[in-house]
Order: C-alpha cells, then structure tokens, then sequence
C-alpha cells in the first residue's frame, strides 16, 4: 500500500496495490498493520455502504460530536467521488481548510480521515457504490454537519447539478459552527 501525507495532519491517502492478470485482479483493500505504521491508531467497529443512483448527489458534509466522534476509511466500490475532507480541530493550522480527492473504483484509493473532520463527496457517476469504515458506532444524538456549499470554505465542487437531502440542505454554516474538537 502507497499511504502519501495530504498535508493536513493525519488525513491520509492510501492506494492498495491490485495484482491483476487476465481473470481481473486481487488487492488488500485494507490493512491494519500498515494504517498502524502511519500513525492511524483507529480501531474500526462498523462498515458503511452507500449507494448513488445519479451523478451530482451530494453527501456531507458530515461529521459527529465528541464524545461520539468518528474517524473514516472511505473508498470506492463502483463509479467514481469527488471526496472533501475539512478540518475542524480548533488551533490547527489547517483548521476550516479543505482537501478533495478523486476516489474511484478504477484508481482504488482509499481516504483516512482522522476525527475532528468533516466529510462529503458528490458522484461523478451514476450508480455509485461508497463503503467506509469508522472507528465509533453511529450515533444520531452526535450526528452534525456543515453546509457543503458553504461561502467560508470555497470548496471547488465538480460543475454537476447537486442533489441533496433536505437535512444536507440546511446544515449549519461554518461561521455559526463552534468546534468540540
């Protein structure tokens, strides 16, 4: 596995490694052991699967409270992501940065994303399949967000007509937003 710094502390892109030959291919898609050797100290005890009907849904940005905050370990199954992960952690250099990350089923690149995050994509295909992996259980209680089109954060997002939930449609803005973490 390629793990490559974003230059954000602790948010990683890692790409497996696919042996193919003529019958398709064999890859780790996740190992512990080398999430562990990059500082990732996450335990994973729940996986996630999404799927997008049309290109242009958005998800997220999503992300929950302490003391139910979760890390991810996100990637493709089928079509393909624009991925955003912003910073939330108070007395970060990055904090209210972004980064996004084109994560397909074809480029096999997964995403870790450290708690104190937000967290969304939008789909550049239809039917899309996302599995992710966090670190704590979901907790509605704890579930919060930030508008993903929000003026502060000037997230470039991919030139496709969004559709969203009506709960992604009224998340809060940045500048309501205090951090927990």
């Amino acid at each position: 596995m390629l793990i490559e710094q974003t230059g954000m502390e602790g948010l990683l892109l890692v790409t497996p490694e696919a042996i193919a030959d003529e019958r398709g291919f064999f890859m780790e898609a996740f190992r512990q052991d080398v999430l562990e050797k990059s500082g990732v100290n996450a335990v994973f005890v729940q996986d996630n699967l999404v799927r997008s009907e049309a290109a242009g849904i958005v998800r997220g940005l999503h992300f929950q409270r302490p003391p139910a905050a979760q890390a991810k370990f996100i990637g493709v199954l089928r079509g393909a992501i624009f991925d955003v992960a912003v910073d939330l952690r108070k007395g970060k250099p990055s904090f209210g940065q972004w980064k996004s990350f084109i994560l397909s089923a074809e480029n096999n690149r997964r995403l870790f994303i450290p708690r104190g995050f937000a967290h969304g994509y939008m789909t550049l295909e239809a039917q899309t399949e996302v599995m992710y992996k966090t670190d704590a259980y979901y907790a509605p209680k704890h579930d919060a967000g930030i508008f993903w089109k929000d003026p502060l954060l000037k997230i470039n997002w991919p030139d496709l007509p969004p559709v969203l939930s009506n709960k992604d449609a009224n998340l809060q803005r940045l500048s309501d937003f205090i951090s927990p973490f």
